[in-house]
Formats: C-alpha cells, structure tokens, sequence
C-alpha cells in the first residue's frame, strides 16, 4: 500500500516539498507535502497516539476467531511483533505493506490459516506493536532485507514461503533468507514507480490533512476495484493512522538478492498504484516471471480476494497469467 504525508498547522515536521499539477500549461492545483525526516525517528506524532495505535491492534486481535499466539523477536537489533496461528503442514510468513500489519490483514490471514501454519510480523517503521522508529532513509529496502532474513532465521521451519504484500514485497527481495524457498509477491512494490494520477495524490493528501473517516474511505475505495468498498475496519485504521502517525514514503526500487526462488507475481487489474500495464513488464524484467492479474480485483486484493490468493499461495506457478473470478 503506497499513501502520502502531508503537514498541518501543528505537525512538527520537516519542511513541505511543493509541487503544482498542470492542465495544458496552467496550474490546477499547489500541494505541499513533507518528505521523511530523517531527523524524526519515530513515526507517531505523539506518545499518546502510539498507543492509541497498539490499543486498536491489540483489540483487533482480541477479537480475531482464530486461535493464534504473539510474541516478541528482536530482528536486526530491533523489537518485532509476531503472531502466529495455523497448523498446517506448510509455513507461511507474511509481510504486510506500507501502514498496514498483522491486525488488518485478518481476512488473509484468516484464509492461509486454514491451509497453513502462518507467521505475521508487524514491520518495524510501519504502524502496528513492533518497534516505532523509522529505518535509516539511505539503503532503507536493504535494511529490511536484514529485518526479514533475521526474522525467519529464529523460526523453526527451514523452509518458508513469504507472501508480501506492496512494500512487504520489496522487503522479500531485498532478503537473502535461504529459509525463504518461495515467495508469493502481490503487488510488488520496488520493481517500478508507482502510478500516481492526481487523483490519488490529491485523495491522500486531504486524507493526510483532515484525517477523517469520509477521507479515509475515499483513500481506501481508491485502492479497491469497482466493485468492492473498504471494510469499516479500516476505514477506521486509516483514521488513526492519518491523526497520529507520519507515513513513510516510497522507499525505491530493490535489489533482488536472490535469483534461486520460486516466485509468483501477482496484482488486481485496477491497481492504482501499480497497473498491470506498468507492473507487467517490471516483474517479467527484473524477476523473470509472468504477472498473474486477479480481475476487478485493486491494490487491495488482498482484503478483496483473500481465498484466492491463499489458492495460490498453495500452488505451483502455472502459465495463464489470468486467474479466473
């Protein structure tokens, strides 16, 4: 998942990048947003909305059906949140994207659960129950290479597929884990730019700046296809997330460090951020694989299709790019 910081009266943040749109010449609109400050390492605004966010996790996981456990690693010398749930033969990890964790991916996680035992650590820089403070900005995909190559070195299962989500996806390239004997990347950030259209940056920047529940559905529905609507749930995630918490911004492309994997690419046909147009010919490059596309499905799919990416999470890779509704 890809969003946008921006900076109110009262943020004490770095200084605003300001950038006009421009319609056959003319300006249409100024948009001033902040870049990530290295000199800010945590990414809550205040104490207090730290904890607001872990409350809300917490109790989202109270709440979760399935019998599950949590604990706490320290992974390249940082704390990290894991659940753990499932009893299949099978071990799964996966990586949450960009403002997301292990409490608002339940609908996924719920799905690979009923086929395998399921790892989710909380990312650390990313708001959730693992560490607060932001990675160093310069080589900050390499550093969550590290984070995740020491995650899955204190699981016992020597061999892992890694599901990854958007980020959570670069960060299963950037690992070198030779636990990692699979992956399943859905969305992958870190192949190309993302597709920013003006409406998205200007849906993310009013998410940003009024940080209110009719802003973060409008967000939200940008990343679902034509046919979904955000769950309630994370409408109210977003909210909190907009209100107390500085979101990182794109973190680059990847260095793949691993060529010995097997992959499957994968993308909702109305990704916003990461069009099957563009995406396409990035995996087929850089990865050498073809990119599976979920039709109707958005960048969300993973709370749109959660079933369907479970199935292929437990299949080979097969050769029609299209998986059918």
């Amino acid at each position: 998942m890809a969003v946008f910081s921006s900076r109110r009266a009262g943020d004490s943040e770095g200084p605003p990048i300001c950038a006009s749109w421009l319609a056959s010449g003319r300006p249409l609109a100024t948009i001033c947003v902040t870049r990530d400050d290295q000199n800010v390492a945590s990414i809550y605004r205040t104490q207090v909305g730290r904890e607001s966010v872990a409350r809300w996790c917490s109790a989202a996981l109270d709440a979760w059906s399935v019998p599950h456990g949590r604990h706490t690693v320290i992974a390249n010398g940082v704390s990290t949140h894991l659940v753990t749930a499932g009893a299949g033969e099978r071990a799964v990890l996966m990586v949450p994207g960009t403002n997301f964790n292990a409490a608002t991916y339940l609908p996924l996680a719920t799905a690979l659960a009923e086929r395998f035992r399921v790892y989710l650590p909380d990312v650390p820089g990313q708001p959730g129950l693992s560490d607060g403070n932001r990675p160093p900005a310069s080589g900050r995909l390499s550093w969550y290479g590290r984070w995740l190559t020491e995650v899955l070195g204190q699981l016992e299962d020597s061999s892992i597929t890694v599901v990854g989500h958007s980020l959570g996806a670069a960060i299963a390239l950037a690992s070198d884990s030779t636990r990692a004997d699979r992956q399943v990347l859905v969305s992958p950030g870190g192949l190309t730019r993302l597709a920013i259209t003006p409406r998205v940056l200007t849906t993310s920047i009013v998410w940003s700046l009024r940080r209110r529940p009719i802003d973060s559905a409008r967000l939200l529905q940008t990343m679902h296809g034509p046919t979904h609507s955000p769950r309630p749930e994370l409408t109210e995630w977003m909210t909190l997330v907009a209100r107390n918490v500085r979101s990182s911004a794109d973190p680059g492309r990847v260095t793949v460090t691993r060529r010995d994997v097997d992959r499957i690419a994968v993308t909702g046909e109305h990704d916003v951020f990461l069009p099957p147009v563009r995406l396409a010919p990035a995996t087929r490059h850089a990865l050498g694989v073809e990119l599976h596309v979920i039709p109707a499905a958005g960048h969300l799919v993973v709370d749109e299709y959660p079933s369907q990416i479970a199935v292929l999470v437990d299949q080979h890779p097969v050769r029609d790019p299209r998986i059918p509704d």
